[in-house]
């Protein structure tokens, strides 16, 4: 213990805080598809274009029992979002994890996040062409941003590990995500003045709506010129040849292969799977519950959502300063008894209660930004030094709204009993058994098997 408490400290260099400050602001690019795509206005502008195509005769703000057919199989238009979100993991999975091996193998990683994000970027800002009956290209534009994004932030997180000494991780990795939630919230803001003055601009609702997916995507794409000119000095381990990229494609054997000598890594990722599936699913779902079930305008979403990332802020910063003190891994544990509470409390809110759902917000955002942020950092060092990018793309395969069987779980229920508040309360469950796994984990033993020098607190 005596050992523990003398421990020198591990700070920033001045060039590794100069460095750090220009990566700070792909969270703030990045927040404008995740905070107003999708998580406020995507899921229900594209239910009630499918309650539409289901329901022709009725208002699409109208509960709809008819089915979409999709391939033959029947599918309601309100479980769509979700089992869209589901199969976009599904992809995301196999295909990041080919793309963690590969950019390892890069002596420019950032040539990856900048074409992984202009990509992203355009499918976000396309999403302005969706209207009429055509989800169907809503969901192809979804999974492909959600794919684009996902495959930058695995090069965006590996790169934390490159800049940033161990104890200073919690603060770097809450700060990049206070960015995001300032980010995403000077965007949502925006949007807000948007949907409510949108007949004084001449548009409609649903033309304020795809107006702002274009802003979402151009937000994302202007503002990543900042991280990437920042970290243009940033270079991998070596020029990628072509046998590196076929041997890359093998990774997705091997990484999981070697998992079995890693334990303690392992054991997190499970643990993650299931709270961030349930996370996720929360957030992704919360506009979707709130417009349908609770009958929430998509103003009063806007101004939920932007309440959520203001107190996210504070959050991260807080759980930060609590983390520096009592360790990453307690937080986190804690931090999911405050989820279920949460979605105890969501499923037993009355309908068109606006205080009582912004009170909500606010304690889902106190702890969103905590457990988002600590959960990258804790498991920035049970990462095998040399592997960055390839076991965050295990990892990131289940951040940020790629969440896969929560989303999936939720449109079931909705499928089977047509009513959201049996899907939000089937969420315990993956809090419950996440915190399970999270309990037993050994992270000092996990942080020295990966080669890796623990924190001062662990």
């Amino acid at each position: 213990m005596t050992l523990l408490r003398t421990r020198t400290v591990q700070v920033s260099s001045p060039q590794q805080l100069r460095l750090q400050r220009s990566w700070y602001w792909y969270d703030w690019a990045s927040a404008s598809y995740v905070t107003v795509t999708a998580a406020v206005l995507f899921s229900p502008y594209l239910t009630s274009i499918a309650n539409k195509v289901a329901c022709p005769t009725l208002p699409s703000d109208a509960a709809c029992n008819n089915n979409l057919h999709i391939l033959g199989i029947g599918v309601a238009p309100g479980s769509l979002v979700p089992y869209l979100l589901t199969l976009s993991t599904i992809i995301s999975a196999v295909v990041l994890i080919f793309v963690g091996a590969i950019v390892d193998r890069s002596s420019h990683p950032l040539r990856y996040l900048a074409g992984f994000t202009y990509v992203g970027a355009v499918a976000a800002g396309g999403m302005v062409a969706i209207g009429g009956t055509d989800w169907q290209l809503g969901v192809g534009l979804a999974i492909l941003a959600n794919l684009c994004l996902g495959a930058a932030l695995i090069v965006y997180s590996a790169i934390m590990i490159r800049i940033t000494p161990p104890d200073d991780r919690d603060y770097v990795s809450s700060r990049g995500w206070a960015y995001g939630y300032l980010g995403g919230g000077t965007l949502l803001a925006a949007t807000l003045v948007l949907l409510v003055t949108h007949g004084a601009l001449g548009l409609d609702k649903a033309g304020a709506v795809r107006v702002a997916f274009l802003a979402a995507g151009v937000w994302w794409g202007l503002f990543a010129i900042i991280p990437l000119r920042g970290l243009r000095t940033l270079n991998g381990t070596r020029p990628v040849q072509p046998r590196d990229r076929i041997g890359g494609f093998r990774q997705l054997r091997t990484t999981f292969a070697s998992l079995r000598d890693y334990p303690q890594t392992k054991r997190f990722l499970l643990a993650y799977l299931f709270y961030n599936d349930g996370m996720q699913t929360v957030i992704a779902s919360a506009s979707l519950y709130g417009s349908k079930q609770l009958k929430f305008s998509d103003s009063e979403l806007v101004v939920t959502i932007l309440l959520v990332q203001i107190v996210a802020f504070f959050g991260a910063m807080g759980f930060a300063r609590l983390a520096a003190r009592y360790g990453a891994h307690r937080m986190i544990y804690s931090s999911l008894f405050l989820w279920t509470l949460v979605v105890c409390l969501a499923c037993l809110l009355p309908e068109r209660q606006l205080a009582l759902w912004l009170l909500l917000a606010s304690g889902i955002g106190l702890i969103l930004g905590g457990s988002q942020s600590l959960s990258r950092s804790l498991y920035s060092g049970l990462v095998p030094a040399g592997r960055e990018s390839e076991f965050f793309s295990l990892y990131q395969a289940m951040e940020r709204g790629t969440s896969w069987l929560g989303t999936l779980v939720f449109g079931l229920v909705f499928q089977w009993f047509r009513d959201y508040r049996y899907s939000i309360v089937a969420l315990l469950i993956f809090f419950g058994v996440g915190a399970i796994l999270l309990r037993g984990l050994r992270v000092r033993e996990g942080i020295v098997a990966a080669g890796n020098t623990p924190p001062r607190v662990v």
